[in-house]
């Protein structure tokens, strides 16, 4: 019984931490595309709401990456530890959980070059900008130049998500 408990608590945190990677690539989609209504034009205030929610979702994205890691490592684990072996899986869960892991470790990519390269030349282009001033064209430019990079790699990253998501409900398959 303890086994079921302790597998049932992990899959909950699973899910949920899933649920929380396939979401933010979502909404933040959803964000973007309202803003690109505007165009490649600076518009201070909205383009700070912008920044400031995609950005200030970094640590929740980092929490809920984590957290599908641990869970996913923590369940064959506790089975290990319960049952002496690792659950056999037919050969169709196998190829979900290989595709599963290769998404997930995509969407790993994705975070690390909008987290460490994108987001902070973006925060710095961004702090050069002016409620009371016209931006400088060069950098306004460069601006709209990188999130528009950020917005393809975060579509990217929610066709991974939605590769896990389906992966996921595959990995049980002949049991």
């Amino acid at each position: 019984m303890a086994e079921q408990v302790i597998h049932s608590i992990l899959l909950a945190l699973h899910n949920i931490a899933l649920v929380g990677c396939a979401a933010a690539p979502f909404y933040n989609r959803q964000l973007v595309v309202q803003r690109g209504q505007y165009g490649p034009k600076l518009h201070y205030e909205l383009d700070k709401v912008v920044e400031d929610t995609l950005q200030g979702n970094m640590p929740y994205c980092v929490v809920f990456i984590t957290t599908l890691w641990m869970t996913g490592i923590g369940m064959p684990l506790n089975h290990l530890f319960f049952q002496g072996a690792l659950r056999e899986m037919h050969m169709v869960g196998t190829a979900a959980l290989v595709l599963k892991l290769l998404c997930v470790l995509g969407v790993m990519v994705i975070m690390a070059i909008i987290f460490l390269k994108l987001n902070p030349r973006l925060r710095e282009l961004f702090a050069g900008f002016s409620p009371d001033a016209d931006p400088d064209s060069d950098k306004e430019k460069e601006f709209f130049a990188k999130r528009a990079r950020r917005k393809a790699l975060c579509e990217i990253c929610l066709k991974l998500m939605i590769g896990v998501l389906v992966s996921s409900a595959f990995l049980g398959f002949g049991a």
